[in-house]
């Protein structure tokens, strides 16, 4: 017909009576007489200095000296954050409207406000406090309330609030709070870029189908006034590279492309120049990597550039035969007109002649021999 209830040192418990308040107890031993076990105890270890029950809005009505002798308030209004510590440590960053209490018998809690219509973002010093907290020892609850962001070397950050471009943010490490506002930042490579428009199928002017492969490198000449026209500044790039190709390409002949690859580049390049003048972008370089024919095309040319170069090499061979025979004219001119000129030419022919024979027998004397093989008419 006794009940005994235990509340240890590092406990505070609440009696409750068909569930309703009745006290707080402290620790020690409690013996109550309840035949027909009407109560019970909710005991609270302080190791959690949060106290979390149904009844903690009741206490609150009805029960301020209680609360004012066991508890810390922390109530925020809904233009404030709340920084809770515990033992001088960051604890806990609490939201805006938060109506919390903490054990006073627990370890020693501190409340610091933040006004959050004076601006968003965080203080240095705190922040530093929130990065890492892993390597800390214990974690931070909330945290997830503050946008941590990183800007690497060579990147620019693009601040938006509620949708709207704040600033521009430098490298280096940033911090917002997210309560009441829509906190984004986007980072901008602002380093030399490439870009391939591929497998681009276009047909000429004289409907041959050609597909063009395409490299540009481009970068930000001034990255707010690029976002601030185009959503997707990389995306528009790519677009004018496409209608500047098959501008240049549409509107010519095959054989005016192949005779001059070059002619592509500078009409992709006047068009890309007066098409993103004024939006930011800067494209530094372009060219035209390949041009692919169609297979059948492909053996058209084939054939065309064999016939042009057998008919080269045609009227190379009728030229060095005419001459040929032009200089066998001159030559007999001269030997017609000196007859020395023969003899020698006589002599070279059988020279010639000599060094095919292997043997050679002699009758007569070398003067019968000449004699014999060349005969000179006056």
């Amino acid at each position: 017909m006794w009940q005994r209830f235990l509340i240890r040192k590092n406990e505070r418990a609440l009696l409750l009576r068909d569930g309703d308040f009745q006290r707080l107890l402290a620790p020690g031993e409690i013996r109550l007489f309840d035949p027909n076990k009407r109560y019970s105890v909710c005991a609270f270890p302080l190791e959690t200095a949060l106290f979390e029950h149904p009844l903690a809005d009741y206490l609150r009505r009805n029960e301020p000296a209680l609360i004012a002798d066991q508890f810390q308030v922390f109530d925020l209004g809904d233009e404030e954050a709340g920084l809770r510590f515990e033992n001088e440590a960051l604890a806990e960053i609490l939201p805006p409207g938060s109506r919390k209490l903490y054990w006073k018998s627990a370890a020693p809690q501190r409340l610091e406000r933040v006004a959050l219509n004076e601006g968003c973002e965080v203080p240095a010093e705190l922040l530093a406090r929130m990065a890492q907290p892993g390597l800390r020892g214990r974690s931070i609850a909330g945290l997830g309330a503050v946008l941590n962001v990183q800007v690497p070397a060579f990147h620019l950050g693009l601040l938006r609030v509620d949708g709207k471009l704040a600033r521009l943010l430098q490298p280096g490490r940033y911090g917002y709070w997210r309560f009441n506002r829509d906190i984004a930042v986007e980072l901008v490579d602002t380093r030399l870029q490439a870009l391939e428009v591929g497998g681009q199928e276009i047909l000429t002017r004289d409907k041959v189908s050609l597909r063009i492969n395409l490299a540009a490198t481009w970068y930000f000449d001034d990255v707010e006034l690029a976002y601030s026209c185009l959503p997707k500044p990389a995306e528009h790039i790519y677009r004018e590279l496409q209608f500047g190709l098959r501008a240049a390409v549409g509107t010519r002949t095959l054989d005016e492309l192949l005779e001059n690859k070059q002619l592509v580049d500078e009409v992709v390049s006047r068009h890309l120049d007066a098409k993103l003048q004024g939006f930011g972008v800067k494209v530094t370089s372009l060219g035209v990597k390949d041009i692919v024919l169609p297979g059948e095309m492909k053996a058209l040319l084939a054939q065309v550039v064999e016939a042009e170069k057998a008919a080269q090499a045609n009227v190379i061979r009728r030229r060095e035969e005419t001459g040929a025979t032009r200089s066998l004219l001159n030559t007999a001119k001269v030997m017609e007109d000196n007859p020395t000129a023969l003899r020698l030419k006589e002599l070279e022919t059988l020279e010639r002649l000599a060094e095919r024979i292997d043997k050679i027998s002699v009758f007569g004397g070398l003067d019968q021999l000449l004699n014999g093989l060349v005969k000179l008419k006056a």
